[in-house]
């Protein structure tokens, strides 16, 4: 909801007037036309001394993120680190001040799904112990630092948001009722369950197509790093595990593994549950190897789901040109048998 570096709600440039200017009459302060840091560029700018202080909300960067040496340093320097989540993380960790925030059976607010569903969520109990919801935490924050938001509840955030964006306009708690409502939503409450009926047309113009030259991956296998290590998840957890590691699904997958395809395994001897060193130009990791056809040779797969295996100590810095999204997918990694000393018996010799 406006929280990229470079766009308002809606997708709407920094630096187009009109919207910078609707945005100056509401709040009645005066914005900049220049677009903020990407994350890969606040951690950069943190190491150089350029960004001072970080509000992490719900996010654990310091297990998600790529080249995570380089986010921990980046923590580091940092003069204020303030983290607001549900649990403890490895990102908590870091923190000058950690806020307790609810969880979302805890809150009232809403959800906009993948469909452009807005969907309504009433707290089912009560933030446990000292947490807080992110409406109360947020605007009594606002409060200390001298401004008052005018916000009475979630409903009323919801009401600026339909007043200053247009495929919002209709949106309200009242009418969001159990079903929902699917943006663009008309002043009058009309959505749209499907875009794009009739043409590329619903009021944005023609679809904008744009051919990109091809851009080779940041890493490719080489003699040092033979293997591309694709990295992703498991279906028992998610992300960084923070809250399916706290369920039972811990009981169906306690621990991670690297899957290699049978030929890579037999070139490095390797056996089925033996513990492997795999090792990038950024960091090493270790973890048991499963041998599975599932992979193709000369690739490797794992999760990023323990911060007892630190995948993303591997991932480095390449990211896509655009959305700075980073290139989790291919990544040169070579891997040995953990108890194997290195550069001895890691490849077996041809036949």
């Amino acid at each position: 909801m406006g929280a990229l570096p470079d766009t308002y709600t809606a997708y709407r440039r920094v630096d187009d007037e009109a919207t910078a200017t609707q945005f100056e009459a509401a709040w009645g302060v005066p914005l900049s036309r220049r677009p903020g840091y990407t994350i890969p560029q606040m951690f950069d700018a943190a190491v150089a001394g350029d960004l001072r202080a970080m509000f992490i909300f719900g996010e654990d960067v310091a297990q998600t993120d790529p080249d995570t040496t380089h986010v921990v340093r980046a923590l580091e320097h940092l003069e204020l680190l303030v983290c607001q989540d549900i649990f403890m993380t490895e990102t908590t960790k870091l923190a000058h001040v950690v806020l307790p925030a609810s969880a979302f059976l805890e809150k009232r607010g809403t959800f906009t799904n993948a469909e452009r569903r807005i969907q309504l969520v009433q707290p089912a109990v009560d933030p446990p112990g000292q947490a807080r919801t992110d409406f109360d935490i947020l605007t009594k924050l606002s409060r200390a630092l001298g401004h008052d938001m005018g916000f009475s509840d979630p409903s009323a955030v919801m009401d600026e948001v339909a007043r200053l964006t247009p495929d919002f306009a209709g949106v309200s708690f009242a009418r969001l009722g159990r079903r929902g409502l699917q943006w663009p939503v008309a002043p009058d409450g009309t959505d749209t369950p499907i875009l794009y009926a009739d043409g590329f047309l619903v009021g944005r113009g023609r679809a904008r197509l744009a051919a990109l030259p091809y851009k080779p991956p940041g890493e490719e296998a080489d003699a040092e790093f033979p293997l591309i290590l694709v990295t992703g998840r498991r279906l028992e957890h998610y992300n960084a595990g923070t809250m399916t590691r706290r369920t039972g699904n811990l009981a169906l997958m306690p621990s991670d593994w690297l899957e290699m395809h049978p030929v890579d395994a037999a070139d490095r001897l390797l056996a089925e549950g033996d513990l492997v060193t795999v090792r990038s130009r950024r960091g090493e990791i270790e973890l048991p190897v499963r041998i599975t056809d599932r992979i193709e040779a000369g690739h490797v797969f794992t999760a990023f789901h323990f911060p007892e295996v630190r995948t993303n100590l591997l991932v480095g810095d390449s990211a896509d040109v655009d959305t700075s999204c980073p290139e989790y997918k291919v990544i040169a990694v070579t891997v040995r048998g953990a108890r194997d000393e290195p550069g001895l018996a890691t490849v077996a010799a041809p036949a």
